[in-house]
C-alpha cells in the first residue's frame, strides 16, 4: 500500500520537536567545535575536566604533552577565548576550569531531540 494520496504528508517528514539554533548560536558554537577540533585542545579540555573538582593547574597540564609551555599556553588561550574554559591566577600558577554551560550547549546540539508523546 502506498503512502500517496490522502494523509501522505504526515509520513513525509518528522516534526520539529526542539528549538533549532539561531544564526548567532550556530556561529558561537561553531567556534567551540572548531577549537575542539584540534586534538591537543580536546585533550586539554578532557584533562581539566578529569581533575579532582574539575580544576587543573597549568603545571599539571604541561607535563602531559611533549609541547613547549608557550604552545600549551596558546592552546589554553584558544579554549578560553571560545568560552570552553576559564582561568584564575593564584600566585605564580593559573588554574583552569571547564565551563559547564558551554558543555551543556554542545551536548544539547549533539543529543537527540526530545521524544514526542503520541498518547492523548
Amino acid at each position: 500500500m502506498s503512502n500517496q494520496g490522502q494523509g501522505a504528508e504526515r509520513w513525509c517528514c518528522s516534526p520539529v520537536t526542539g528549538e533549532p539554533l539561531s544564526a548567532e548560536q550556530a556561529t558561537d558554537l561553531s567556534a567551540v567545535f572548531k577549537a575542539l577540533g584540534d586534538p591537543v585542545r580536546l585533550r586539554l579540555l578532557s584533562l581539566i575536566a578529569a581533575h579532582t573538582g574539575g580544576e587543573a593547574c597549568v603545571c599539571d597540564l604541561s607535563g602531559a604533552f611533549e609541547l613547549s609551555g608557550p604552545t600549551i599556553s596558546h592552546h589554553l588561550k584558544v579554549l578560553r577565548e571560545v568560552g570552553a574554559i576559564t582561568g584564575e591566577r593564584r600566585g605564580t600558577w593559573v588554574y583552569y576550569r571547564v565551563l559547564p554551560e558551554t558543555l551543556q550547549q554542545l551536548s544539547a546540539v549533539l543529543g537527540p531531540a526530545p521524544a514526542v508523546s503520541t498518547s492523548a
